[in-house]
């Protein structure tokens, strides 16, 4: 997503989790890097045979957000076990900063002039990574987002760890349930230009306007850029700034984690409810004392494998990234969606009723 990096995610994940969000433009294509009109993915040509064979051999380069962060190191270990059953191979590069967004460019271009087959990129930002990452394509390099995006047309598909919309929704469905729909709430994210993370958000925002949420108020969104401390400090300047606040949605392990160890030790301990995104390890701790009653993510070590599967689905030719293609990954069928989007599946939601028969 260090002793503390599990927090680091979210971002979730996306991290989601999903950080420094530029409004930086992307570069021109080339012939090779055509943009397909249906879904605004970027395709290389070519049709896709669903029946075509696995290529073996492949190099397949894995580029998380974050070097050494629990939460990606389970991701990128799922995508090296795909990855050694399939008969390719496996190579990691990073940053130590979840916000090098220029070590990540340095990295791709590295990765690109290494000539692997395809690169698996957990994005920092949308737009900076576009030059380099459709440089790689128009080098007959695939390229597969995972946990956060890229611009569509900087990439063939994106492995979303679910549902944009289902994450942001459930997370304030759980804790509407939680404050019995009344009072005020507060969300606290990772950087404030965090892909994923604004995604969600957008979806938590709309989510409120239903009718059943008419006493529920967000009076504020905080920023921890997913680092302990800061999100730490932001949870406890939410709550002087906030005296009657009753609840925080924290869509990123880093925030989720650092909130619960401030509440658990604060005289609001089990009054000022807490959800979002984290992991059961992280989060195990603040379920049985109390802190928290339930939050939700994915297995991220299922989005790392599903990363590799793709990118290896891509280059063997049984996908190009189009809407409505079709291909089977770990026995599981994947239909990819609008955008070149394939999702990993609905959220699971974590309690004390579940939590001890989870490990990671």
């Amino acid at each position: 997503m260090r002793k503390s990096s599990l927090r680091r995610a979210c971002a979730a994940l996306v991290a989601v989790t999903s950080l420094t969000l530029a409004a930086t433009a992307c570069g021109g294509t080339t012939k090779k890097d055509v943009k397909d009109e249906n879904t605004g993915s970027a395709v290389t040509g070519g049709k896709a045979d669903p029946s075509a064979a696995l290529k073996k051999g492949l190099t397949v380069g894995f580029l998380p957000k974050q070097v050494n962060n629990p939460y990606f190191t389970t991701s990128d270990k799922g995508g090296e076990k795909a990855l050694t059953e399939l008969g390719e191979k496996y190579k990691e590069v990073g940053t130590t900063s979840a916000t090098d967004t220029a070590g990540q460019v340095s990295y791709v271009n590295t990765l690109t002039q290494q000539q692997v087959n395809a690169i698996a990129v957990s994005a920092q930002d949308p737009g900076a990574l576009c030059t380099a990452l459709k440089q790689a394509m128009s080098n007959k390099i695939k390229v597969v987002t995972y946990d956060s995006d890229t611009n569509p047309e900087c990439r063939n598909a994106f492995v979303s760890q679910a549902s944009a919309e289902d994450l942001g929704r459930t997370e304030v469905q759980l804790l509407a349930e939680q404050i019995g729909y009344k009072g005020e709430i507060a969300i606290l994210s990772a950087a404030q230009t965090a892909t994923n993370q604004n995604t969600w958000i957008g979806f938590m925002k709309d989510e409120l306007k239903d009718p059943k949420y008419k006493d529920i108020k967000l009076v504020k969104v905080a920023y921890g850029n997913d680092d302990a401390q800061q999100s730490f400090q932001q949870t406890q300047g939410l709550l002087q700034e906030h005296p009657n606040l009753k609840g925080i949605i924290s869509p990123t392990t880093v925030g989720i984690k650092a909130a619960a160890q401030y509440l658990s030790g604060s005289k609001y301990k089990g009054k000022v409810k807490l959800t979002g995104l984290g992991t059961p390890n992280d989060m195990r701790k603040y379920v049985k004392n109390g802190t928290v009653e339930g939050f939700e993510l994915w297995d991220p070590a299922k989005l790392g494998a599903l990363a590799a599967q793709t990118a290896v689905a891509l280059v063997s030719g049984q996908i190009t990234g189009k809407e409505g293609e079709t291909f089977t990954a770990g026995g599981t069928s994947y239909t990819i969606g609008k955008d070149g989007v394939i999702s990993l599946g609905k959220p699971t939601v974590f309690d004390a009723k579940n939590i001890d028969q989870f490990n990671f």
